[in-house]
């Protein structure tokens, strides 16, 4: 056997039991079988924005440029409108290129609202993965030939990893914190934790390198396992990488941390959509099998509140945790997302950072524009209006939203009445704001 395929997969299966491993420790067991109704993965038709990209370039409307340093990686970003201020740099193994991905060459994540990019210095393959409707997330892989690129739709080989428990068992994302070596890879012997918003810093970014101030909280990124102990005297606020690595490869001196921010946000915010949505599709699929009981009628109702709420607290930052120092990263990431989104007759936007106690100063997730949001089953998008409604007038006090004073609940509520089409008009209320 060829040495360089032996190693690669010797390395592949040592990140398989890794993976094994560690979704045994997550909660949430949820899965669905993909193969079959109402989901049939990998015989339904994609429609997002990396298939629409893929007709482009078939019927020749569209032509990328290589370049001898990073293949056709800045021509795709500019493509999928992903801005290269969006770069977050990963060193730990755990992608299936491991061959490829060390402390001294990490794989780089470029993203959007909707759409990730993979990218590593000297492979001739982009991992590409994107928010479909109807498949939750589908995958791509992008060879990358002076010649011609190619670009597949990907299947059960990124979904080992990416439709388990780590994903809420749907086809989705992760960010995780791992425990890695120097040479990347991952101390399975330790715990490993699935990050988003509610994540404490000091649980954050194991196995990914971090520039950007952060005051006296502290991190795992930029940090490697020592004498058994992951050693992080100097991993923090650090302004560049250039004693790691050469970052002269990559399109961006940097990995900014408020990008990791939002990433890990992002990630969890569209699993817990597409969790919700698959689960009530299942529903749907197993109640249009025979006519439905009274009883069953209420259990459905429960569920659909159940999964509803699921996303409201998503949406709404739900336990969030509070900066205890003030974060600061790439002005051109911070300004570039912020004018993204749409914004009110005052100015203001979702996408307004506030970085001293919480990510955003209007903590309603701007995802809440996307697609995969407006496309969930209308029953369940009826019921998580109808929750987010309550909270945002104040009818709903509960102290899953303590968090969320008066003036902020106020704030979000006038910016998604002027901003949010397909919000239900509650005329008494929007006046009240208004007013």
């Amino acid at each position: 056997m060829n040495r360089e395929l032996q190693l690669r997969r010797t390395s592949r299966i040592g990140l398989l039991l890794w993976l094994l491993f560690f979704s045994s420790q997550v909660r949430g067991q949820f899965q669905v079988d993909l193969d079959k109704s109402p989901f049939n993965y990998l015989e339904t038709e994609a429609d997002n924005r990396v298939s629409r990209l893929v007709a482009k370039l078939e019927s020749k409307e569209l032509e990328l440029r290589y370049t001898r340093e990073h293949g056709y990686l800045r021509s795709l970003l500019a493509a999928l409108d992903i801005s290269e201020s969006s770069q977050t740099l990963v060193f730990s193994k755990t992608s299936m290129q491991v061959q490829h991905i060390s402390r001294k060459n990490p794989r780089a994540i470029y993203f959007n609202d909707d759409t990730y990019v993979g990218w590593i210095n000297g492979s001739p393959l982009i991992e590409v993965s994107t928010a479909d409707p109807k498949l939750g997330t589908a995958f791509y892989t992008f060879e990358m030939s002076p010649r011609k690129p190619a670009i597949k739709r990907a299947g059960y080989d990124c979904l080992g990893c990416h439709a388990t428990s780590l994903t809420q068992g749907v086809p989705g994302h992760v960010v995780r914190s791992v425990f890695p070596t120097y040479d990347g890879n991952i101390s399975v012997q330790k715990e490993a934790f699935v990050t988003g918003h509610t994540s404490p810093f000091a649980k954050r970014w194991g196995g990914w390198f971090v520039t950007g101030q952060h005051g006296e909280m502290q991190h795992m990124g930029n940090s490697f396992v020592r004498g058994g102990q992951l050693d992080t005297e100097k991993n923090g606020n650090r302004s560049d990488l250039d004693l790691e690595f050469n970052t002269k490869h990559y399109l961006s001196p940097n990995s900014d941390i408020v990008a990791l921010m939002v990433l890990e946000h992002q990630t969890q915010m569209h699993n817990t959509i597409t969790h919700a949505e698959f689960s009530i599709r299942q529903l749907l699929h197993e109640r249009s099998k025979q006519e439905a009981t009274a009883d069953e009628d209420k259990e459905l109702q429960v569920q659909v509140r159940t999964l509803a709420k699921s996303v409201v607290d998503c949406l709404l930052f739900s336990n969030e945790f509070q900066l205890t120092s003030e974060v600061s990263g790439v002005e051109d990431f911070v300004v570039q997302f912020a004018n993204r989104g749409p914004k009110d007759s005052r100015g203001r936007s979702l996408r307004d950072f506030d970085l001293k106690t919480r990510m955003f100063k209007y903590p309603c997730s701007y995802l809440i524009y996307s697609d995969a949001f407006d496309t969930l089953e209308p029953l369940l998008r009826s019921e998580i209006y109808r929750q987010l409604l309550l909270v945002l007038s104040s009818e709903n006090r509960s102290d899953d939203y303590k968090h969320l004073d008066e003036s902020t609940r106020n704030n979000i509520l006038a910016i998604l009445v002027e901003t949010k089409s397909g919000l239900p008009e509650k005329r008494k209320r929007v006046q009240a704001i208004r007013n």
